[in-house]
């Protein structure tokens, strides 16, 4: 590790995970824009987080919710302007934020300019060497290249209509790891590279801090788009989520050596702009030898540690994450992060059991987690203890959802954990907006309890927990605390560890434990003297 008296802001910040369409709506349309953003910095200031992530705001048709990028150098006007935008970075600075912006490089929105240009030109032409268009197989070119599958369901190779005749289905394919609407690139021409350098000099000459990288494992595939290997028992055509789950370990569209060039690349370009600019992976990776790759000292400067997210509740698991994350970039020399909740998965209070048992757990795993060496990410709402929400069919808007739904094998997706989030009020839309009717996905009648407003000022809230745990992040587990991190016994129901003077104990079990000797200085529930409850976390020194 770098000495940590001169460490760069991020390598312990916490950084607040900013979903637009359900963060805050200026305008009243119901779908949260850049000016609800920068309304609400104030409360991103006092809850206590270095930094914030937004995700997608480019202009876009909107068919994966912004991750379809038509434009990457402009903003959707159903977000606001590249005035708002500007004014959202200069207000987060003066706020003492960091700000973090979402870069989508492995494929852009069918309606990009390039792609719009790729189906008007022909096979073999310049225009659709910037993405990956072969010729089918099987008699007259009516099968897909390959056997791939979409991560959100059904075949990973589109066909478009014959280009001598321009009607019908008799042409090329093309492959799109994702919805059918957001073709990936092909990284191996060199245009594609200087496209997104210059997209980088863009956002970053406008003042932001850093960019998170959607699906940095995939840009570049195998070169030779050969058939994934599926092992027996393992039917890729009915399970769209397994090359998620990890179920098919023969990955010739994921983690390829090559794309390790393009972030050497980024990294040099960020180097020449002051003030400590960053790179932020999602890779879904096999290993954390892998993972750590990312990382290394030319490339990226964090990467999400999704272990941490996909451990069950367990002291045990755990323990294994802390230590086999740290011990992966210590080669490195990389800074590690932990995040529990984001905009693809189930909120963790509902991963944990749901009800006051799941929050329980929540709040004991998030103070847990704040007292790691590294960076820790929160993702909006969940400092409100709010839950997956259960989404009716015909309200769902995931492409997940609708690639999936008239299938053997639908996918709900990830609709639930995107629900706008309550401000104010009794009902909705909860100070959402200024209009009065249901926000883009309609929000539970029973949130008024959890909104900023009541939790306010409410010592039992989680609002108010998180603003305590951070505040006794900066107190008490700061750098000067060093990146060792030591496991202690305390059975085998219990996470307990030091790091530096700080003991943190994480009861996982179904009875309340002693703690060690110290001075608490932060809980996740009220303490009986020095037993901690089940299902709670405390911190000591």
């Amino acid at each position: 590790m770098t000495d940590t008296a001169a460490a760069p802001w991020w390598r312990h910040a916490v950084t607040y995970q900013v979903y637009p369409r359900s963060f805050a709506d200026a305008n009243g349309d119901g779908i949260g824009d850049l000016p609800g953003i920068t309304s609400r910095l104030p409360y991103l200031r006092d809850l206590g987080v270095d930094a914030l992530w937004i995700s997608p705001f480019y202009t876009s048709p909107q068919k994966d919710h912004g991750y379809d990028v038509a434009d990457y150098r402009d903003v959707d006007p159903l977000f606001g302007s590249l005035a708002d935008a500007d004014a959202l970075i200069a207000r987060a600075h003066e706020l003492g934020l960091r700000l973090i912006v979402d870069l989508v490089p492995n494929h852009t929105s069918s309606e990009h300019e390039w792609f719009k240009a790729a189906l008007a030109a022909p096979p073999g032409s310049p225009e659709r060497a910037r993405y990956l268009f072969r010729d089918g197989r099987g008699p007259n070119g009516d099968e897909p290249p390959n056997n791939w599958r979409s991560v959100f369901g059904g075949s990973a190779w589109t066909r478009v209509p014959d280009h001598s005749t321009g009607s019908g289905q008799g042409g090329q394919w093309y492959l799109h790891l994702f919805d059918s609407s957001q073709p990936d690139l092909d990284w191996r021409n060199p245009e594609v590279g200087d496209m997104f350098e210059d997209v980088l000099r863009f956002w970053l000459d406008r003042g932001v801090d850093g960019f998170r990288i959607d699906v940095a494992h995939g840009l570049l595939k195998e070169e030779s788009l050969r058939d994934q290997v599926v092992p027996d028992g393992v039917d890729p055509s009915s399970d769209a989520s397994a090359m998620i789950e990890r179920a098919l370990t023969d990955e010739p569209m994921w983690d390829q050596p090559e794309v390790h060039d393009v972030y050497r690349r980024w990294r040099r370009v960020l180097e020449e702009y002051p003030g400590d600019r960053i790179l932020v992976a999602e890779a879904w990776t096999q290993t954390a030898v892998s993972l750590a790759r990312y990382v290394r000292p030319d490339e990226m400067h964090q990467a999400f540690n999704f272990a941490w997210l996909l451990a069950p509740w367990s002291a045990k698991a755990f323990a294994e994450v802390i230590t086999g994350t740290l011990e992966e970039l210590s080669d490195v020399k990389a800074s590690p992060t932990w995040v529990l909740s984001n905009h693809d998965v189930i909120r963790h209070a509902t991963r944990y059991g749901g009800g006051a048992l799941g929050l329980a757990r929540a709040r004991a795993a998030t103070v847990a987690m704040l007292a790691l060496p590294g960076s820790a990410y929160v993702y909006q709402g969940e400092e409100l203890g709010l839950e997956q929400v259960e989404v009716a069919p015909d309200q769902r808007q995931d492409p997940t959802w609708l690639r999936t739904r008239n299938t053997a094998a639908p996918e709900e997706g990830r609709d639930g954990c995107r629900i706008p989030i309550p401000w104010s009020g009794t009902e909705p839309p909860y100070g959402f907006g200024p209009g009065e009717g249901q926000p883009w996905l309609p929000q539970p009648a029973s949130w008024g309890g959890l909104t900023v407003a009541a939790q306010t000022g409410d010592p039992d809230s989680t609002l108010e927990l998180y603003r305590r745990a951070l505040d006794a992040r900066r107190r008490h587990a700061g750098t000067d605390r060093g990146d060792t991190v030591e496991i202690l016994d305390e059975g085998h129901q219990v996470l307990a560890f030091r790091r530096g003077g700080l003991t943190v104990v994480l009861n996982c079990g179904e009875e309340p434990v002693e703690l060690p000797a110290g001075e608490v200085v932060l809980s996740s529930e009220p303490l009986d003297g020095a037993t901690l409850p089940a299902n709670a976390s405390a911190w000591l020194v």
